[in-house]
């Protein structure tokens, strides 16, 4: 599994239990939109990506529904993790909320800079938009992960979605301690919980759970060079 940063301390974090569990637990570094008003310190997580643990830039993004007041001062800082995920050619945890037109802008720009595997440019994580913004970013070349969220009562858009994704895009993922699938509703969610998200899609892409775990396996070791 791969542990995400988004944070001084969340980057510290994950390459501790990475360093811990080697070969079980990757790590990852970045800056999320919540440090956007903040200090990040763009030099000391250029140190963080020096680090063979740190398997890519993340999580970073755009979040307009909760700060829509601090969106340029997300866009320069959304800018400035992706400089570095081409720098080191790690691949991006991108993470959009109501900001899908300036997040496809951004990542047009990183898509034309990125200079490694095109296979590798990054997820679009806990997805939760259209199917048309979908293949917007499947057409950059970027994978799309699901939560828990795909199993909810009121997600048949999404499962839409999860029904559309080509095999060789489709990751899950917990987004632990936050939405926990069904039947673990109200529970703190947590990486075992990501095989009712497996279930899930098995049933709506008409395959096994196996087959969902082999080829979303397989797809995370691609795209996080493990």
């Amino acid at each position: 599994m791969v542990a995400i940063g988004g944070s001084a301390e969340a980057n510290a974090r994950s390459l501790k239990l990475a360093a811990a569990h080697p070969g079980r637990i990757f790590g990852c570094a970045g800056y999320d939109r919540d440090e956007a008003t903040g200090t990040p310190d763009l030099s000391e997580l250029r140190n963080l990506l020096e680090n063979p643990l740190a398997k890519a830039v993340g999580e970073t993004g755009l979040d307009y529904f909760y700060s829509a007041e601090t969106a340029a001062a997300q866009k320069k800082l959304f800018a400035e993790n992706l400089a570095l995920a081409v720098e080191f050619e790690k691949p991006a945890v991108v993470h959009t909320r109501d900001a899908d037109e300036d997040t496809l802008a951004i990542l047009v720009d990183f898509s034309k800079d990125w200079k490694g595997d095109p296979a590798r440019l990054g997820v679009l994580h806990c997805f939760t938009r259209d199917t048309a913004f979908a293949g917007k970013m499947l057409d950059l070349g970027l994978m799309i992960s699901f939560s828990g969220i795909v199993t909810f009562a009121n997600a048949d858009p999404l499962r839409e979605v999860a029904k559309y994704v080509p095999d060789d895009r489709l990751l899950i993922e917990t987004d632990s301690p936050y939405l926990a699938p069904v039947p673990m509703r109200g529970k703190r969610n947590e990486p075992a919980f990501v095989v009712h998200v497996a279930k899930l899609l098995a049933e709506l892409r008409g395959g096994s759970v196996e087959s969902v775990a082999n080829l979303t396996a397989r797809n995370a070791r691609a795209l996080f060079a493990l």
